[in-house]
């Protein structure tokens, strides 16, 4: 009887037992040009003597690769930070300001001057390179990890420019001619689809269709750029509208076909920027939700019905002299019944921009002048409070 008792107890003991706790909040963020990480209260300053930009997360939260640049933007080193270690490495000396994680694994994607790179793994880390590809302007991972979509820039000739090429290369090709498969070619013409390099790919959540911006020349550009979308097969090719260069403006929905971006035409954010909405595979069905007399200057989905944008007041008197400040709150808006509800309430002179949905927590950057801090929410109706000072730009969070 008292083996049994001891044997019970035990088996009570060591029973594990299922918490359905959230994973703790972590970012990384840049304060005075240095890499940070917060995980809930607690913050690490992880760079010292650098000029931290651009940080981003491999899949598994391990690394962090950053750029260790300069004010001047004369400087772009690639760098990567290992939080098992903790110490920055090399992967090797590479100039690059387009670098992207695997979406799978710890294995990193580079051009640097139009040269596709993915590095080679040694004792963990990634570490070396072999080269993908050549003539390259822009590329994503497709979402099995195999293979990138990759674009070329237009040729000018006397013609006038020439179409816009997309390829599928796979991660090992090594500069092999044979291995290069087109993929689609963006047949432009001005002014209707007019554009000379494809970038900023975004793939749906389930992988069927990829949405990009097809760029034109750079002072067009300031002004529009056609957000396009293609399906995975290279097959069904589609303009859905215009909207200026910021790749955040544009984001898949979470569980959907659907496509969200701020459209638009026109480099001044006082007036014609209106959040759009735009159903695949028929991009034609489209619905605009910004009210009359407002612009929406950035968005992100927090549920497959719900929409976060930031927004202001129009300011169509203003014609000349410095451009004003949109002094944006956020809003959220439900697609299904069109309601629309003001959840941030920045103080006069403050502004609410880049809204980031992570898990149930909706964050953003709340500026007054130069100082901007993140702010964050539990739901739509929570209490707002600040969670990290003094902040350059907006973190990027470790996705559980």
């Amino acid at each position: 009887m008292r083996l049994r008792i001891v044997l019970y107890i035990m088996f009570i003991y060591f029973v594990p037992i299922e918490v359905n706790a959230e994973a703790p909040l972590t970012a990384a963020f840049v304060r005075d040009h240095q890499l940070w990480i917060k995980t809930e209260e607690e913050e690490v300053q992880v760079t010292k003597g650098r000029y931290v930009q651009t940080p981003k997360w491999s899949h598994d939260g391990r690394f962090i690769a950053y750029i260790d640049g300069d004010a001047h933007g004369e400087k772009s080193d690639l760098f990567i930070y290992d939080t098992k270690e903790k110490e920055s490495f090399q992967p090797y000396q590479i100039e690059t300001s387009d670098y992207k994680w695997s979406p799978i694994k710890n294995q990193l994607a580079y051009n640097s001057h139009g040269v596709l790179n993915v590095t080679k793994m040694k004792d963990g880390r990634p570490k070396g390179f072999e080269n993908v590809a050549l003539g390259v302007s822009g590329f994503e991972w497709f979402p099995n990890e195999k293979e990138f979509i990759v674009s070329s820039p237009s040729s000018l000739r006397p013609t006038g420019w020439g179409p816009v090429p997309l390829y599928k290369i796979p991660i090992n090709a090594n500069l092999d001619k044979n291995k290069m498969e087109s993929f689609y070619t963006i047949k432009t013409s001005e002014p209707d689809l007019f554009g000379i390099n494809a970038d900023f790919f975004k793939w749906s959540q389930d992988g069927k269709w990829v949405a990009f911006l097809l760029i034109p020349t750079a002072s067009w550009s300031m002004d529009s750029n056609t957000l396009c979308v293609l399906s995975s097969e290279g097959k069904q090719f589609q303009s859905v509208g215009n909207m200026l260069g910021f790749k955040d403006w544009m984001k898949w929905a979470p569980s959907a076909n659907q496509l969200a971006y701020i459209s638009g035409e026109g480099r001044f954010y006082v007036e014609n920027k209106k959040t759009t909405i735009a159903d695949m595979p028929a991009a034609i069905q489209q619905k605009q939700y910004t009210p009359e007399g407002y612009v929406d200057l950035d968005l992100d989905w927090y549920s497959p019905d719900k929409v976060i944008v930031a927004r202001s007041k129009e300011n169509k008197e203003w014609d000349e002299g410095p451009v004003p400040t949109m002094f944006t709150a956020l809003y959220a808006i439900d697609i299904k019944t069109d309601e629309q509800t003001q959840i941030s309430h920045p103080k006069k002179n403050e502004l609410d921009r880049q809204p980031q949905v992570v898990g149930t927590n909706i964050t953003w950057l709340r500026q007054d002048g130069k100082k901007i801090d993140l702010w964050m929410k539990k739901g739509l109706d929570g209490q707002e409070y600040k969670w990290i000072e003094n902040i350059e730009e907006g973190p990027v969070f470790l996705q559980p």
